[in-house]
């Protein structure tokens, strides 16, 4: 079965005060660190830009089963990037995560494509993380009409199947600089749970 990826990559990063898909983690940015644990499980990746998209291009040319395309409308905010974005995947199913997930282990997405189920969310101590992975046939719903403001919404009318996990990087994202540093103690530590 056919397995795509969509990244968000094209919000304001207003409370880093700094570009943070550009940050860097062991020699690699934010944006190659997803973008890698995706590849690992995915014929495609589709990286959703808008603010300052042209800090991305240089990155995304080096891989080739990777496509950007610029969301015009960003500043609507991250539902009109997530619409964008499942308007481009063709595969029968896809994963869907933030660019701001730097250590999300490739074993999370491994996992969950064992799950059955229209939508997979892998949780880590209960809490609920992202990669979520979803079938194809529910674009449609998301795309057509006004039934949902947010994925959050359309996540919560389905049933999804929670898969727990032993990464805690399913719950780190970047909101703000003293977050990166906190992401970049884990990393150091090489934190891995058994």
């Amino acid at each position: 079965m056919a397995v795509e990826g969509i990244i968000l990559a094209a919000g304001l990063s207003s409370r880093a005060k700094t570009y943070k898909m550009t940050l860097e983690i062991e020699n690699k940015t934010v944006i190659e660190r997803v973008i890698d644990n995706m590849l690992s499980v995915c014929s495609k990746v589709i990286v959703v830009g808008g603010y300052k998209i042209e800090k991305l291009e240089p990155i995304i040319q080096k891989y080739e089963n990777v496509e950007l395309v610029f969301n015009e409308n960003f500043m609507e905010g991250m539902f009109s990037s997530v619409k964008k974005g499942f308007s481009c995947i063709k595969g029968e199913q896809f994963f869907f995560t933030p660019g701001d997930y730097p250590l999300i282990d490739e074993n999370v997405y491994k996992n969950l494509l064992n799950v059955n189920g229209e939508i997979g969310i892998p949780t880590y101590k209960g809490r609920k993380g992202h990669p979520i992975l979803i079938k194809s046939y529910l674009i449609k719903e998301v795309l057509e009409g006004d039934k949902y403001s947010n994925l959050r919404e359309f996540i919560g009318s389905k049933d999804p199947v929670l898969l727990p996990v032993h990464n805690q990087g399913i719950l780190l994202d970047i909101d703000t600089i003293n977050d990166y540093n906190h992401i970049l103690e884990i990393n150091s530590q090489k934190f891995r749970e058994v």
